[in-house]
């Protein structure tokens, strides 16, 4: 398997100044998958090259699994558990950097012990999306053979598993972190002072005698565009300047899922400048048109035309 992606599927409910939606199809494993199939197009004759790992309910939609099917992601990895569906409910207001959220019925997921179908425990790319930090260690250590790993988290786990946090994060090659999360977790108010205690393992639980943090650093900045601090050097790109923000959710997830898609099966992908900062700009277009519209219904739609016509503006504008 190219990508397996852990994470959440759930429905959402979401209200921004723009629009509102009920029993959205969402969750970071959505998010992330969606995006990552874009760019890993299932290829006819061969098997699926982004795997979905999470739990679901009795009352998750037959229709949804097909229509995540048809984009060519594998389901063998999702777990139909009695009981209900992921659910959250939240509010964006003004600029909407930052949202409410109403209500979080945790369901199926509270205990969920996530288990990697026995093909994908040697995938190019495995990627915990954010789930709690127990499961993703769990994860990392069935699949020690995985190329490359990468996790997100938030804050949450930041405030109340900071130990079982530090550990995943020692596992992880790459951190996919929003900068609130960052300075949180290295106690720094300035995001750049927050890189070197937390790669060093300095700012993790038992400090650096407990072993270095992951190899790289990738800070998603909203509208400020993205910081990385990776072994092969650092990269910053603004965000493409969408006009109609309809709904942020889940545009951190579908960055990563993009980002991790264009460097599954890369041959020393996180040590090549030019690879990672191509896969960057991958990223940061991909989330782009995710703001675009509810949930992960723009992403969904995406027509392949608009995206390279956005790529290209993009790429003019960063001057590459």
């Amino acid at each position: 398997m190219d990508l397996v992606i852990v994470g959440s599927i759930g429905y959402d409910d979401i209200e921004t100044p723009e629009a509102s939606g009920s029993d959205i199809l969402g969750g970071s494993a959505v998010h992330a998958g969606v995006s990552a199939s874009f760019h890993l197009p299932e290829v006819p004759g061969i098997s699926p090259r982004v795997g979905l790992v999470s739990p679901v309910g009795r009352d998750f939609s037959e229709t949804h699994q097909s229509m995540l099917e048809g984009l060519g992601i594998d389901f063998s990895g999702v777990q139909r558990l009695p009981g209900n569906t992921f659910r959250w409910s939240g509010k964006y207001q003004g600029d909407m950097e930052q949202v409410e959220t109403i209500s979080t019925e945790v369901n199926v997921l509270g205990d969920f012990d996530p288990r990697i179908p026995a093909p994908w425990l040697s995938p190019g790319v495995l990627f915990c999306a954010n789930t709690h930090p127990a499961s993703q260690v769990s994860v990392f250590d069935q699949c020690p053979k995985a190329e490359i790993t990468a996790v997100d988290t938030f804050m949450l786990w930041i405030d109340t598993e900071f130990e079982q946090l530090s550990l995943a994060l020692r596992k992880a090659d790459i951190a996919i972190l929003n900068e609130e999360e960052v300075c949180a977790i290295s106690g720094q108010n300035i995001f750049t002072k927050a890189i070197s205690p937390i790669l060093s393992g300095a700012a993790l639980h038992g400090g650096e005698s407990a072993g270095p943090g992951p190899r790289g650093l990738v800070i998603k900045r909203g509208s400020s565009g993205v910081f990385a601090h990776l072994p092969c050097g650092i990269i910053a790109l603004p965000a493409f300047p969408v006009e109609d923000v309809i709904d942020p959710t889940g545009c951190g997830d579908s960055f990563a899922g993009a980002l991790l898609a264009n460097i599954a099966g890369i041959n020393g992908a996180l040590n090549d400048l030019e690879k990672m900062r191509a896969a960057m700009l991958h990223a940061i277009v991909t989330s782009s048109f995710t703001i675009g519209g509810l949930g992960s219904n723009k992403l969904r739609d995406l027509e392949r035309g608009a995206y390279h016509a956005r790529m290209d503006r993009y790429r003019r504008m960063v001057g590459l």
